[in-house]
């Protein structure tokens, strides 16, 4: 399974590809995308677009996984992350993508066992879990952290899914007695 994760932004937007084979992780590619500085929010936005989709394209992930809402003390920042987040998912759907989606707390959970960790320990961890040096801005080794945590939960969800499909026979209900 390639997984493809995204850690959205508007100003630099991080995705990370990993393939899970069996309980093996591998690292295959990763990468920033970084609209022309001083461009209009619509035309970063189309940017942003435009270069997942040739992510995409090029890769042909069998999985998407990006980084869900979380609260933000600047309103308008927030906003703005919620376009992006929004051209990613376009962009998923127009490939017939099934997207998941994690909250921070629960990829850094994922990573590192603490929800609340440091994105150095982030970093340090995927390194680990992957067996690769990420160079570059932290956006990269967040995305390839979403692509992780997806890919070792993803194989647990898709159970869950299947045995909640399955028929279930009837069971007669258990009375309560007194005494």
């Amino acid at each position: 399974m390639l997984v493809l994760g995204i850690d959205p932004g508007s100003v630099a937007a991080g995705w990370g590809l990993v393939r899970r084979e069996g309980s093996r992780l591998s690292h295959v590619d990763a990468g920033v995308l970084r609209p022309p500085k001083g461009a209009a929010f619509a035309d970063r936005l189309a940017f942003l677009h435009d270069a997942i989709t040739t992510v995409v394209q090029t890769h042909r992930p069998d999985a998407f996984a990006i980084e869900s809402v979380f609260s933000h003390n600047n309103a308008r920042s927030a906003l703005q992350l919620g376009h992006a987040r929004g051209i990613f998912l376009l962009a998923a759907a127009q490939a017939s993508l099934e997207v998941h989606e994690y909250t921070p707390a629960t990829v850094k959970k994922a990573i590192t066992g603490n929800g609340a960790a440091e994105k150095s320990q982030v970093r340090f961890m995927v390194e680990r879990l992957l067996g690769v040096v990420i160079e570059g801005p932290m956006d990269r080794s967040d995305a390839l952290a979403v692509a992780i945590c997806h890919a070792q939960s993803g194989p647990l969800m898709a159970r869950a899914k299947a045995q909640s499909s399955k028929p279930t026979t009837a069971r007669p209900k258990l009375r309560r007695t007194k005494g």
